[in-house]
């Protein structure tokens, strides 16, 4: 029994002393893109109910859009030390984004549905894009 239990010992000390750490590091393929929105670039809709800029990526392309994740932050209006993520709600009014071949269209428009004209922003906006690739599976 003795010899049994030093045999066992023997062998999970063997293979505990085999096993090596290995430390897989891997650089990330994120792409990150800041643009400044110009207080005079946001554009009101014909119904007066929509603000809207376009941000012009080349590299948002068929691939961005069938198999990568694209992030958008911008620099809170109320706060310009600070980033959100989009859609968020500031002064009741609803930032949003939609990507589209070549560009990002981001809105500004009435979070309540309020026949009103949303706040534009006054001072420039900073844009952060972050394009973050997957790997597609079927």
């Amino acid at each position: 029994m003795k010899n049994l239990i030093l045999l066992i010992l023997c062998t999970a000390t063997l293979g505990l002393v085999s096993c090596k750490k290995e430390t897989i590091i891997q650089e990330s393929a994120n792409r990150t893109f800041i643009y400044t929105i110009r207080s005079n670039s946001w554009t009101l809709s014909a119904d007066q109910q929509t603000f809207s800029t376009i941000l012009d990526i080349p590299e948002v392309d068929g691939v961005t859009l069938d198999d990568e994740a694209v992030l958008v932050y911008i620099t809170n209006p109320g706060e310009p030390g600070k980033q959100k993520q989009l859609p968020f709600v500031y002064n009741v009014d609803a930032y949003s984004y939609e990507i589209s071949n070549g560009q990002i269209k981001i809105d500004i428009e009435s979070s309540d549905y309020q026949n009103r004209t949303p706040i534009k922003p006054n001072a420039d906006i900073t844009a952060k894009v972050i394009i973050i690739p997957s790997t597609f599976v079927q």
